[in-house]
């Protein structure tokens, strides 16, 4: 588990640097004083950094950070969903996911927009670079990654999803519930308002383990939807609490990464992050 001292945006913003200069480098397969030295640090310092940040080493979390990693993780961690409580997906896996509870808002909540509601917001670093998060007092209604986007887009996405509540800047109102969710202590807790398509999806997410990736056709079969594929990927897209309900988790059958509402930088440090964890943890 990361100190919270080094839980900061300065970590996710090397790890972007490094899939940046490993995806213009792939071919010559950079070395760990390659990368250290492309990131303007010394390795001892980008030993340190890192494992700090995941737990193992610069080498080893290099290897998930790949042009493949997409691939590597379905061959290797691929969950069906519907088996995922059979074949022992428990543990260290699904860790993350005993911190959350969550419930959803009543048809008649959703149809009014937020019309009444009172929101709260504020900004929090993470482990992947600034986060904004958005909450009532039933719990966090909204997370996103703003380290692509920037705050003021982040603000206006996520504003846009209730545009008739009334929102205001109160980063304490949300904290024990961001803190439980980043240091895995306590209980975070979460409003989601959806039509019932997306509410299914979105609970299905939640069975996804860490360090474990599904297809969007693999939930569409969950929800016993199977001809639903483009529907299923609109509600991924559409999720409003980023990181704990694990959208990134979701990749096209094909093998390929497929998009993330926050950038795929942000996506592949989330499933790189988490795989190492597993692996360290196994």
């Amino acid at each position: 588990m990361l100190d919270p001292m080094e839980n900061t945006p300065y970590h996710y913003a090397l790890i972007k640097r490094a899939i940046e200069y490993i995806d213009q480098n792939a071919a010559a397969q950079p070395s760990l004083a390659d990368l250290a030295a492309a990131l303007g640090l010394s390795e001892a310092h980008f030993q340190r950094t890192f494992g700090q940040w995941v737990g193992v080493s610069p080498k080893k979390y290099l290897q998930y950070l790949t042009l493949n990693q997409a691939r590597d993780m379905l061959a290797r961690r691929h969950t069906l969903l519907d088996t995922a409580h059979e074949t022992g997906l428990s543990g260290p896996s699904r860790l993350h996911d005993l911190f959350i509870k969550w419930e959803a808002m009543t048809p008649g909540e959703y149809a009014r927009r937020g019309a009444g509601l009172r929101i709260s917001y504020g900004w929090f670093d993470s482990p992947f670079g600034d986060m904004l998060a958005l909450s009532t007092p039933r719990g966090i209604c909204a997370l996103a990654f703003g380290a692509e986007t920037g705050r003021a887009a982040t603000e206006a996405d996520l504003f846009s999803r209730w545009p008739k509540a009334e929102f205001v800047q109160d980063s304490s109102a949300m904290r024990h519930w961001v803190n439980a969710a980043l240091w895995q202590k306590g209980e975070a807790k979460l409003l989601l308002s959806g039509s019932p398509l997306q509410l299914k999806v979105w609970q299905a997410l939640l069975e996804i383990p860490s360090g474990f990736v599904t297809t969007y056709s693999d939930i569409a079969a969950r929800i016993d939807n199977p001809k639903a594929v483009r529907a299923v990927g609109t509600a991924v897209g559409c999720n409003p609490v980023s990181w704990l309900i694990p959208c990134h988790r979701v990749l096209r059958k094909s093998g390929e990464m497929g998009g993330y509402h926050w950038g795929l930088p942000v996506k592949r440090a989330l499933l790189a992050r988490e795989s190492a964890n597993l692996d360290a943890a196994e």
